[in-house]
């Protein structure tokens, strides 16, 4: 079995959205504030500063938010390909350039991409083969890596339901010696595989997932992981404020996909 393959097998409506995100043009990179924004996020987005966003944003006038939605298609879509293809075997994937071959020039940005971007988040957010305590801890383990507001103010009303409790949230950050079990922490070391070293995998995570997760478990934690890490968009904008000032938002997904705010737990 390849990455490809397995995604197929395991995902089959999330491969489809997945790759119509993969056929997104790449961003033009020849301006060089672009390149560095770029650069910044992919590299560490929480430190996309002012003075780089207020250049990236100089250079690409009423297009930056669909410039940065292509920054992150071309960051996440080999991201994902590479650890696939590390745990389940080298694929052959398409639209290796973009449907629309080199980087788009100057001028209008022809693909209205977020609704490419939105149609692959929520056929991930359908699956179901992972508890919703360790959906939840990877959501959480990638808002701390990206430092995003927004999503760190949120907790899953699922998880919760499902026994997750603030102990539990907490581990997230010291996830390897903590007592979470060991399948959450095979997720959690995929987690930050895709987010630190995706083109590096260590193999002792590989060792980890094979032994603690099913391939459909895998492939899911792979897909949460870029889904989740949309929240690069708003933060490498200076969009991702909590919308909560007190205590965290609660939310639920329901079987279309959907996140539902279900209310406020106060501290």
């Amino acid at each position: 079995m390849t990455g490809r393959e397995a995604l197929e097998a395991s995902a089959a409506n999330a491969l489809g959205a997945f790759d119509a995100v993969a056929s997104i043009p790449a961003p033009d990179l020849t301006h060089p504030a672009v390149a560095e924004f770029a650069e910044q996020f992919a590299l560490d987005v929480s430190s996309v500063d002012a003075t780089q966003r207020g250049a990236f944003f100089a250079a690409t006038g009423d297009q930056g938010f669909a410039v940065v939605q292509r920054i992150y298609a071309h960051d996440f879509v080999p991201r994902v390909r590479a650890v696939l293809d590390v745990l389940f075997g080298e694929s052959d994937w398409l639209f290796e350039t973009g449907r629309d071959g080199p980087p788009q020039g100057p001028g209008p940005v022809p693909v209205d991409t977020w609704p490419l971007l939105e149609s692959f988040m929520v056929e991930v957010a359908r699956l179901r083969t992972l508890d919703p305590t360790v959906t939840e801890l990877v959501r959480l383990r990638g808002a701390r890596l990206h430092d995003c507001a927004v999503c760190k103010s949120r907790r899953s009303q699922d998880a919760i339901d499902a026994g997750a409790d603030d102990a539990a949230f907490a581990a997230v950050d010291s996830w390897a010696t903590s007592d979470l079990d060991a399948t959450a922490k095979a997720a959690l070391a995929l987690t930050d595989a895709l987010v630190l070293t995706p083109y590096d995998v260590p193999g002792s995570t590989v060792e980890a997932v094979q032994a603690h997760l099913t391939p459909e478990q895998a492939v899911e934690v792979v897909l949460d992981v870029m889904r989740n890490a949309a929240n690069k968009i708003a933060v490498a904008l200076g969009a991702d404020a909590a919308t909560v000032t007190e205590g965290v938002e609660l939310f639920t997904t329901d079987t279309d996909g959907n996140l539902l705010v279900a209310g406020v737990n106060a501290p």
